[in-house]
């Protein structure tokens, strides 16, 4: 269940809001090679254990694209829209891959609602995401997603 249930008519309440967090999310490294078999990347830091030892970052690391994908999921535990017919991935205005991401991290989504602007059907969302890991000071990603909900 999200941490905010709401109706489309009641999106604009939340513009400006921080909406917190989601739960922590394993990134292991089945789901990392899982990853590289869908995109074919299997660049070495990604898949090769023994051999990522001795590379820039002492192990494997999720790839970014895999990182931001799971912006997915995790903000679906943040806001859930009760009424909405459907929800679009509208795009990003920005991305930064600010950290890696060790294979066996855990990695959690930060919400802020900056923006809602209403579109025909429905409303236009702009989110500040920071994809955090834990135990880190520094994020994974910094992403400005944009999504929209249709009544």
């Amino acid at each position: 269940m999200a941490q905010h249930t709401i109706t489309v008519a009641e999106l604009p309440s939340l513009e400006g809001k921080d909406l917190g967090y989601s739960s922590w999310l394993e990134v292991s490294q089945e789901r990392i090679n899982t990853f590289a078999d869908a995109t074919d990347d299997h660049q070495y830091i990604h898949v090769d254990p023994e051999r990522a030892k001795d590379g820039p970052f002492g192990g494997t690391i999720a790839h970014g694209f895999l990182t931001l994908s799971l912006y997915i999921p995790m903000w679906s535990e943040i806001l859930e829209v009760s009424d909405a017919s459907t929800l679009v991935n509208y795009g990003t205005d920005k991305v930064r891959f600010v950290s890696p991401v060790p294979a066996g991290s855990k990695i959690r989504l930060h919400a802020v609602l900056k923006t809602v602007a209403e579109v025909k059907g429905g409303y236009q969302l702009h989110v500040d995401g920071t994809i955090e890991i834990e135990g880190q000071e520094r994020p994974a990603v910094v992403v400005e997603s944009i999504s929209r909900v249709y009544a």
